[in-house]
């Protein structure tokens, strides 16, 4: 059973995001996502500075599986990206929802991370993709 924490927030295409008290929001990708990618060997974040808009692919992950591309379940501009996954892509693998983060956003509006599935629906959505 994947690690859901209930004070985040999802998106459909397995990204979470959390908002965080300066009003930016970190995103990265969940723990159902990465242990069907399995062991990852690469991350490509997007550029510091950049503008998003929610659904818009924002990097990619590579796996000794496969490729995935991940996107930006938010719109606004890419304030930070995890240096940290240069080295050590495998933290998205054992620290999902903490070291392995992908970017920080700074929302244009915050009713769209509002908008994003809880962890009861994002639940019920990996339970019905299984």
């Amino acid at each position: 059973m994947s690690n859901v924490p209930s004070e985040l927030r999802y998106s459909d295409t397995h990204e979470w995001a959390r908002l965080e008290d300066d009003g930016t929001i970190v995103i990265g990708i969940t723990d159902h996502a990465q242990h069907l990618l399995g062991d990852l060997v690469f991350v490509e974040l997007p550029d510091e500075g950049i503008e998003l808009k929610g659904g818009d692919e924002a990097g990619v992950v590579e796996s000794v599986k496969a490729a995935s591309d991940f996107y930006s379940p938010i719109t606004g501009e890419v304030v930070e990206v995890n240096e940290e996954l240069q080295d050590s892509p495998a933290l998205v693998n054992t620290d999902p929802y903490g070291d392995g983060w992908l970017f920080r956003i700074q929302p244009e509006d915050t009713s769209e991370f509002d908008a994003l599935l809880d962890a009861d629906a994002y639940n019920e959505q990996i339970s019905e993709e299984e």
